[in-house]
């Protein structure tokens, strides 16, 4: 008994240090379990049968209101039909060529749209008599639809892609500063301070303090610049038709309006929405989570 509670100096540090030490190596331990790669099942049937499951309930729907006659086969096409559009798209070789050229397209213009957006918002958030001046315009430009750059940008550029390409510009850069800026009002004052006692000042402080505490409202605004981007794309391959131009989705979609081929309208649609989810599963989301595991905020 003597023995156990007023044994020599430093017995019992060391017997807590020990106990102390088992329920750390527990944690972690625990951390280990939940950072452990989630098996091929639960893959599937987390992320996989749940949009199967929606898709599949879609084209029942679908499906059961074209057998009821609700309306005309030309007003509404079984997803048979559509089915059949997609058919002749790939027999003839061209679908992969009109899907390739408007990926490419919206890709490209959001990449010029990120090198200059990038910039400018750390510009329109660190500097205030620039934040004063084009602060507004940049919010004001959010909310003015692409569709309104269209006209102008064919009479400044013409018919070709560089018209493509400014349209996405005008309506991507925007979001893209708008949410850096919206990202870096929103890092602790203590942060920056910190980093400058540790002399990350000026570009060094951008790289290493700024821009990491910034980085959800960035990816934010990345999200938003890419759908502004692919929307723009869809506005100005739906007005500017031209053979110049090539066929993509847009006129694809507009082809199908013209002929008044309603399967052809609705193949074109599900392939636009099917870009956005692909990009979005692809890109932004492996993106978003490694961000939040980074931070702590997922296992």
């Amino acid at each position: 008994m003597a023995g156990t509670d007023l044994g020599p100096a430093g017995t019992r540090p060391s017997r807590e240090l020990r106990a102390a030490s088992n329920e750390l190596a527990g944690l972690d331990a625990l951390d280990t379990h939940q950072g452990a790669r989630t098996s091929l099942r639960r893959v599937l049937s987390g992320k996989v049968l749940p949009p199967a499951v929606a898709v599949a309930l879609v084209l029942t729907v679908w499906q059961a209101l074209t057998w009821a006659r609700i309306t005309d086969d030309y007003m509404l096409p079984p997803p048979s039909a559509v089915w059949h559009s997609l058919s002749d798209l790939w027999f003839r070789g061209t679908l992969l060529d009109v899907v390739w050229t408007s990926v490419w397209r919206g890709l490209s213009g959001f990449l010029l749209a990120l090198a200059i957006g990038t910039p400018l918002g750390l510009l329109v958030a660190r500097v205030k008599f620039v934040r004063a001046a084009i602060g507004p315009i940049l919010q004001g430009l959010q909310s003015l639809p692409s569709v309104a750059w269209v006209p102008p940008a064919v009479l400044w550029l013409g018919l070709d892609d560089s018209m493509m390409y400014a349209v996405i510009l005008l309506g991507a850069t925007p979001s893209i500063a708008g949410g850096l800026v919206s990202g870096i009002d929103q890092i602790p004052p203590l942060f920056l301070r910190a980093g400058r006692s540790l002399g990350a000042t000026g570009l060094r402080g951008a790289r290493h303090v700024v821009m990491p505490a910034a980085l959800p409202g960035y990816l934010a605004g990345l999200k938003q610049g890419w759908a502004f981007s692919w929307r723009s794309l869809m506005a100005a391959e739906i007005i500017a038709s031209s053979p110049d131009l090539g066929l993509g989705l847009g006129q694809l979609l507009e082809s199908g309006r013209e002929t008044s081929d309603m399967a052809r309208i609705f193949l074109a649609i599900v392939l636009i929405l099917l870009v956005g989810v692909v990009v979005d599963l692809l890109v932004f989301g492996p993106l978003e989570r490694r961000m939040l595991r980074r931070r702590g905020l997922r296992p």
